[in-house]
Formats: structure tokens, C-alpha cells, sequence
């Protein structure tokens, strides 16, 4: 069936936002996408955004995950030469603490068709160039169908093609709430009491969205912790691997730069005014720990660096689906905006648009919470 769908109104100029309002878009619906501030300033904007189904999860969450990258494998082969979608393979390996690990996830990965190769400090050359094979402190696991994409530059990717089609883009919105009228989500109300209306209303405002629908009734389990993504100087020798180890995890950025984050320092993060801060030797210290990973670089100055929230559900599973207690309303809430950045566009505008829901979001409803 097909529901009429003539308006929308999207809340988020993140990934999942933006995709959203896109693909709406290709549906014929006319779009306003409401953003509190500029697209991609939230948690898109310092993404270590890894496409991977790498590890231990739920069938339905890793089958979601693969057709997400599946969806930037057709992006990516409409145009190989940006710079800032890549599939050139990721490196995991564990502490020395956890001799098993890499063992383990690779038997794991292979008994689902995942491609994974156990990898030794004496082999891990035939797969990379890029690390320092010293600095392995156990066996690791290599994936070569995994990839990177620079969110950024994919928000502004997909806002050339909402634009073209007559899309709305509403920026420095400030904190906005969801206007409900007759039972139904009606629109978005800006920080500023400007009414913005719409047949349907997407909330993916990334870390915030349990906030924007708890006055609705809805309650989502936030685990969202603080974060920090430095994005270094240029490198000489481009870095084409991703990497996930103990002290840092590195992916490649467009100019030659690479973007490193993790978690060992999120309790030096301060809240400041409203905003976060960190000392800056705690900065220089990841980068520090960044630079032993790579094949000679002695060290890796900063360039720039973010702190806010990492967008995760309490439980670890993705968030998808018009709100029971309020129709017309469709909240967006994942940590893996990334991976399904693509894809959780796709099928938002799908099910709003045909009042279906899809088969791929049955264990992912925001009701699960209640």
C-alpha cells in the first residue's frame, strides 16, 4: 500500500538526517530539513565512521549492517576516485591481556561469511604497508571488504541532490520540539517559536533524540557516552587502513590526514558552559599513542579536534521507527550512523511513504523501551 505523503519535516542535519530528508525527496515528498545549527556540526562531524560488521552482534543488526555497506559499495562504483569514500581494508587486534581475541573474532567472522584473516606480526605485512607490525601487542584480525567514508563530505554529497530537488534546508534552528496536533506529529517548533509543519516529522537528532521525544511519552534508552575525534596534520605517505587497537583507533581523512579516536580518556572530558573540554596533553598523548601504529611516522601532530556525545541506544541496538504513542512521528537512533547512514535513509523514506513496516527494522522499534 502507499500512504499520501505530501510534507515533511526532518530534524537533524546529521548522516541519518540528511539521508532521510534525501531520499524523501526521491519519493516526491516535499522536504524541510531543521537543523539547531549547520549540517554535519554534531556527532557526524567527528565520526571515526568505520563501515564494518566487524565483531560479535545480533543477526538482524549485522544483516542491517551489511546491506548498509552494500549501499556505499554502489556509491562508491559510481565514482572511485573520491577521496573520501574508500574500501582498502581495516586491522583489529586486541590487548596482550586477551590472547585469544583475535582468534576468536576471526573464527566468529568466518562461521558467517564475513571476510577475516588472522594476522601475525611476521604476516600482517601482506595485507597492510601501512602499520608498524612492532607495535602488535597480540595476533590480530584483518578484514579487506571493510572501508571509511567522511561523513562531512557525504552530507554535503547528498544536500547537492536534496537541494536539486527542491528541498528545504532550515539551519541554527536551536533546540527544536515536536508539535503534535489531533494525536499526530504535525511539525517541529524552532528554539525560537517558529512553527514548521509537515504531514510527517523524522526526529535523528543523533545523541539528543531520547530528549526531543521524551516530553512525547517515548522513552528510548540513551548510553550515549562522551567522545573526542583529532584529525591530524598531513602525512607524507597517505594512510590507506583503517585501525582498531588497545591505545587508538585510526581511519584515513581526505588531504592525506588521518582521524583518531577511542575511549581510555573519556573521564578527562569536561563539562564547560554548556560545552566540553579536555586538556590538550591528553589530546597530544592519543595522537602520541596513533603515531606508534604507523609504518615510519616518529609522530603525528594535531590538526583540529571534537568533543560531544557518541550517539549509542542503552541496549547497543540500533533505533528505528514511527512512534507508536504519537503517528506521524519516526525517530532515527544508532551507533552506527555510519554503516547505515545510506540505508536507514532508504528505509525511513520507505516505511513513511508506504505505511509498511519493513522487515529489516522489526526488532529495531523505539517500543522495545517501554
Amino acid at each position: 500500500m502507499t500512504r499520501k505523503l505530501n510534507t515533511a519535516v526532518v530534524l537533524g542535519g546529521g548522516i541519518i538526517g540528511v539521508s532521510a530528508a534525501t531520499h524523501l525527496t526521491r519519493r516526491g515528498v516535499a522536504v524541510r530539513l531543521v537543523t539547531d545549527a549547520d549540517p554535519a556540526s554534531g556527532a557526524s562531524g567527528r565520526s571515526l565512521s568505520w563501515l564494518n560488521s566487524a565483531g560479535e552482534r545480533s543477526k538482524p543488526y549485522h544483516d542491517l549492517r551489511m546491506a548498509g555497506i552494500d549501499r556505499y559499495r554502489t556509491l562508491f562504483a559510481a565514482d572511485p576516485s573520491r577521496d573520501w569514500l574508500r574500501f582498502d581494508g581495516a586491522l583489529f587486534w586486541p590487548s596482550a591481556e586477551e590472547p585469544r581475541a583475535a582468534a576468536d573474532r576471526h573464527e566468529y567472522e568466518s562461521r558467517h561469511g564475513y571476510d577475516s584473516h588472522l594476522v601475525t606480526r611476521e604476516s600482517v605485512a601482506a595485507h597492510t604497508g601501512d602499520v608498524d607490525a612492532s607495535a602488535m601487542a597480540a595476533d590480530g584480525v584483518f578484514n579487506p571488504g571493510e572501508g571509511w567514508v567522511s561523513l562531512p563530505h557525504l552530507i554535503g554529497h547528498l544536500l547537492e541532490e536534496f537541494a536539486a530537488a527542491g528541498g528545504e534546508l532550515i539551519t541554527g534552528a536551536g533546540a527544536c520540539e515536536v508539535v503534535v496536533s489531533d494525536g499526530r506529529a504535525a511539525g517541529v517548533r524552532t528554539a525560537a517559536g517558529e512553527e514548521i509543519t509537515g504531514d510527517a516529522v523524522v526526529v535523528a537528532c543523533g545523541p539528543q533524540t531520547p530528549e526531543v521525544v521524551a516530553p512525547l511519552g517515548v522513552r528510548i534508552a540513551d548510553a550515549s557516552p562522551l567522545s573526542l575525534v583529532a584529525i591530524s596534520e598531513p602525512l607524507a605517505t597517505p594512510v590507506a587502513t583503517v585501525m582498531n587497537t588497545p591505545r587508538a583507533a585510526i581511519r584515513p581523512n581526505p588531504g592525506g590526514t588521518v582521524a583518531v579516536d577511542h575511549d581510555w580518556y573519556e573521564e578527562s572530558i569536561r563539562e564547560v558552559d554548556g560545552g566540553y573540554e579536555i586538556d590538550e596533553d591528553v589530546v597530544d598523548e592519543l595522537m602520541a599513542e596513533a603515531a606508534k601504529l604507523l609504518d615510519g611516522v616518529e609522530s603525528l601532530p594535531k590538526a583540529s579536534w571534537k568533543i560531544g556525545k557518541k550517539p549509542i541506544p542503552g541496549d547497543g541496538e540500533p533505533v528505528f521507527g514511527e512512534l507508536e504513542a504519537v503517528p506521524g512521528c519516526y525517530a532515527a537512533f544508532t551507533h552506527s550512523g555510519a554503516t547505515l547512514g545510506l540505508l536507514s535513509g532508504e528505509l525511513i523514506a520507505y516505511e513513511l511513504t508506504t505505511g509498511a513496516k519493513h522487515p529489516m527494522l522489526e526488532t529495531f522499534r523505539p517500543e522495545r523501551f517501554a
